[in-house]
């Protein structure tokens, strides 16, 4: 974490992977209730599956998450794993936002 001359941590160390607002959202979700449906995520995070499907696409090119797809039943299935890489960026992400804020 880079550090400022009064020992906080600096706007720098937000992870921006994470930080958007959506991506931000399945990865709070995640750290709580892993693995995750997409039809899931997309009844907690309110937005539509193209939109869905492309932020899990950037969390997954980082490391952050990984989906598995199969079938429940006869039906097509996506499940969203949160990776220990991911855990621990989202550790980082927090801890960075705490020192940010003070």
């Amino acid at each position: 974490m880079a550090e400022t001359e009064d020992n906080t941590s600096s706007i720098e160390d937000i992870d921006d992977t994470i930080h958007g607002r959506l991506r931000l959202g399945v990865m709070a979700y995640l750290s709580v209730v892993n693995p995750a449906s997409f039809p899931e995520l997309i009844r907690k995070t309110g937005t539509t599956h193209g939109n869905l499907s492309t932020h899990l696409t950037k969390l997954e090119a980082a490391g952050y998450i990984r989906q598995e797809k199969g079938y429940k039943g006869k039906r097509p299935q996506t499940l969203v794993h949160m990776t220990e890489e991911g855990r621990k960026a989202w550790i980082q992400y927090l801890e960075a936002m705490r020192a940010l804020l003070g």
